[in-house]
């Protein structure tokens, strides 16, 4: 399989995007179907139009996965500082994984954190996704501790930052 298309969300991947968003994080037990999250993971469109919404998309242009993007300093980023960019719900359908699509999503937002000419970026992500991060220490992020947080009682993020 030839690497997956990475491109800004249009209004006919929302929908999928939507779906692929739950199926992570429902199916992998993250969050459960009917909290307010799962229902913000749904809601693709809100996404795209409060923050980016980046796609990854086969040939035939099917969503395999998508990650929300947002400066530092803005509605939806939740640690990132004004100089960082950060991402949220990187999601990758159950079928497409392993073939780099999570990967493909997170590269495409470090280049749109130096295409805003940020310095570096930061996000959450739960103690359980493991496999986001090997992700994240392949690329060169790291854990930062001290900027650890809660979301919610029993809900402990870590924080993952890198420099540019």
């Amino acid at each position: 399989m030839r690497s997956p298309t990475v491109r800004r969300a249009l209004d006919r991947d929302l929908a999928g995007a939507g779906e692929v968003s739950v199926e992570a994080f429902v199916g992998d037990g993250h969050t459960r179907p009917d909290s307010p999250y799962a229902e913000l993971l749904r809601d693709a469109a809100r996404r795209n139009r409060e923050a980016e919404l980046l796609v990854a998309v086969d040939d035939g242009g099917a969503v395999l996965g998508c990650v929300t993007f947002a400066p530092g300093g803005t509605a939806w980023a939740d640690v990132a500082h004004p100089d960082e960019g950060e991402i949220r719900m990187l999601a990758v359908g159950a079928a497409a994984r392993g073939r780099g699509v999570g990967r493909a999503l997170v590269r495409a937002s470090i280049a749109r954190s130096r295409e805003l000419r940020l310095a570096g970026m930061a996000f959450s992500t739960r103690p359980t996704m493991t496999a986001a991060h090997r992700i994240y220490d392949a690329l060169g992020f790291v854990r930062s501790p001290a900027r650890d947080w809660s979301a919610a009682p029993g809900t402990d993020l870590w924080v993952y930052t890198t420099r540019f």
